[in-house]
């Protein structure tokens, strides 16, 4: 129960950097904790103790249901995987953005870039 506990400290830790901090590169790294401590928190949810790995094997055939009982939930494990290469895309994106907006400004300051407009 304590790592669920974590994820959320470490969920918070990423929404406080994305709400307090000024500098672009710091918001960049909380949203990268935000989405670091939700796929952590997706696979704590698969996890199972003692768990097997879900391949079936010709002995497991006769016996599914008690397979099925055992092993892991390898779901969250292909969601993580699949939020991962989102997570990277939009890594990138928020990095090129980042650094077009100081080539025009000269800062990653959000409070000295004040003719963004909406």
């Amino acid at each position: 129960m304590i790592v669920y506990y974590l994820c959320l400290v470490m969920f918070m830790l990423g929404i406080y950097c994305l709400i307090a901090k000024k500098n672009i590169v710091r918001k960049i790294i909380g949203i990268v904790i935000i989405e670091y401590a939700t796929n952590l928190f997706l696979v704590f949810i698969g996890y199972k103790h003692n768990g097997i790995a879900p391949i079936i094997t010709p002995e497991m055939q006769d016996n599914i249901p008690a397979f099925a009982a055992q092993s892991v939930d390898p779901l969250p494990q292909a969601l993580v995987l699949t939020s991962i290469v989102i997570g990277l895309g939009t890594l990138c994106l928020m990095v090129a953005l980042a650094i077009r907006l100081n080539e025009k400004y000269r800062t990653f300051d959000t409070t000295e870039i004040s003719s963004l407009k909406g």
